[in-house]
C-alpha cells in the first residue's frame, strides 16, 4: 500500500524539489521528515527511488501555508536533504527555493493574483526572515515565460523579484557573530588563516583562495576532487562554527565555506562556494547576499579583493563558476557598514503537478489531517 500526497515539483532559481501545502503533510516532525526522505530517495547516492537529483541542489523540499500573522501572507519552511544522509535540516534558508513559493501559492489557491503582477510577503520559518516576492500574473496565474536570464539555468523565464527585509543574523546572533570583521584562526602546525565570519541571510566563512594555495578560478569538478582542500575547509568550518556560536556543526549544512578572489570577468568579486562539502555550480541566493555584504564591509577578506561600486545603492556582481549573480544593496548613509535592503532577481518554473507516493507501512504515526 502506498499513500498519495499532493505535490508540485518546481524549480526555484538554481535549485528544484517538491513543494507541499503544510496541511497535506503530518504535523509530527519526525513522521514528516521520514516522508520527505522517502520522497527524495535519501539516503542513497543516486536517490534512485525518489525525486532527488543525486546532488544537494536537487535534494530540497518546500512546505507552504497561508499565514495568520499580521502583515504576512505566506509562511515557508525550507527542508535541505542530502543524497547520502538520513537527516532533514530545516535550520538554514534557501533563497533559490524561495523564488518558487509565490508561484506555488498561486497555483494551489493559497493566494489570489492581484493584477498584472502579484506581491506577497513571505515569512521563512527556518530563521524568521521576511521578504516581499513579486511575480508576473498578467492572466491571473503565474507567468513562466519571459526574458529574464540567471546564470546556472538554461534559457530565459519570467522574473521573480525578491526584496529581503531583514537578513542580518539569520541563524547566528548578528551580522558579524564573532563581533569582528576579520578573525585569525589557528589551524595547527603554525598555519593561521584569516577569515570573515558573517551571516546576512546565510552563515558563511569567507577565506582568500590564495591563502589555501588555490587561484579561485578552478573548475567545480577540480575542486570537488581536491581532497586536501576539502579536508582543510572542513577543519576550518568546524573551528569557525564554534567561533560563530553555532556549536558543533559537523552534522549541519552551515556555515557555508567560500573561497574569494579578485574578479576575472568584470564583476565585483570571484567566488567558489561549498555547500558545505561540495563546490556549488553557481552560488546560493542568500550566500550571494552575504558575500555582497562582506564586499562593502571595510576590513573583511572580501572587501580586500572586491571591486566596489560607488553610491548609496550598490550593484554588486558576484562571479561564480557558471556566470554571475547581481545583488543590489542599499547602504545606510549614516553608517556605510549597515545594509538597509538587499534585492535580487530569480526565476522559477512549475515542472510537474500531481501526487507523490509514499509507503504507508513505514509511517505508523501517519494521520490524515
Amino acid at each position: 500500500m502506498q499513500h498519495p500526497i499532493p505535490c508540485l515539483f518546481m524549480r526555484g532559481g538554481t535549485s528544484r524539489g517538491p513543494f507541499f501545502k503544510a496541511d497535506d503533510l503530518p504535523a509530527d516532525t519526525a513522521v514528516r521528515d521520514r516522508i520527505l526522505l522517502e520522497v527524495v530517495g535519501s539516503p542513497d547516492p543516486r536517490q534512485i527511488d525518489g525525486l532527488g537529483g543525486a546532488h544537494p541542489l536537487t535534494s530540497k523540499a518546500g512546505i507552504v501555508s497561508r499565514s495568520a500573522k499580521p502583515g504576512i501572507d505566506l509562511e515557508f519552511l525550507f527542508a535541505q536533504l542530502q543524497p547520502t544522509s538520513d537527516k532533514v535540516d530545516t535550520t538554514p534558508n534557501c533563497g533559490n527555493m524561495l523564488a518558487a513559493v509565490v508561484p506555488f501559492a498561486l497555483e494551489t489557491g493559497l493566494i489570489a493574483a492581484q493584477g498584472s503582477s502579484t506581491t506577497a510577503r513571505v515569512l521563512t520559518l527556518n530563521t524568521g526572515m521576511a521578504c516581499d516576492v513579486t511575480v508576473d500574473t498578467p492572466h491571473g496565474y503565474p507567468e513562466y515565460e519571459g526574458t529574464a536570464r540567471i546564470d546556472g539555468v538554461p534559457g530565459t523565464a519570467s522574473p521573480v523579484r525578491i526584496n529581503f527585509l531583514d537578513t542580518a543574523g539569520s541563524v547566528c546572533s548578528s551580522l558579524l557573530p564573532t563581533s569582528r570583521v576579520r578573525d585569525r584562526v589557528e589551524m595547527g602546525e603554525g598555519q593561521v588563516l584569516e577569515v570573515t565570519c558573517i551571516d546576512n541571510g546565510m552563515p558563511m566563512v569567507l577565506v582568500h583562495a590564495q591563502a589555501l594555495g588555490r587561484s579561485g578560478d578552478e573548475a567545480v569538478d577540480e575542486l570537488n576532487r581536491d581532497a586536501e582542500l576539502k579536508a582543510v575547509l572542513e577543519a576550518l568550518r568546524l573551528r569557525c562554527g564554534e567561533l560563530m556560536g553555532l556549536g558543533d556543526v559537523t552534522a549541519k549544512n552551515y556555515p557555508k565555506m567560500c573561497l574569494v578572489s579578485r574578479p576575472r570577468a568584470g564583476g565585483a568579486i570571484s567566488t567558489r562556494c561549498f555547500i558545505p562539502h561540495m563546490c556549488h555550480n553557481a552560488i546560493g541566493v542568500l550566500a550571494a547576499v552575504t558575500v555582497a555584504t562582506a564586499c562593502v564591509l571595510a576590513g573583511s577578506v572580501a572587501h580586500e579583493v572586491a571591486q566596489e561600486s560607488e553610491g548609496k545603492v550598490k550593484s554588486i556582481s558576484i562571479e561564480h563558476p557558471s556566470g554571475e549573480f547581481n545583488v543590489e544593496l542599499e547602504i545606510d548613509p549614516g553608517d556605510p557598514q549597515i545594509v538597509r535592503r538587499a534585492a535580487l532577481l530569480r526565476t522559477a518554473r512549475l515542472i510537474m503537478r500531481g501526487e507523490v507516493m509514499v509507503r504507508t507501512r513505514d509511517f505508523d504515526n501517519w494521520r490524515k489531517r
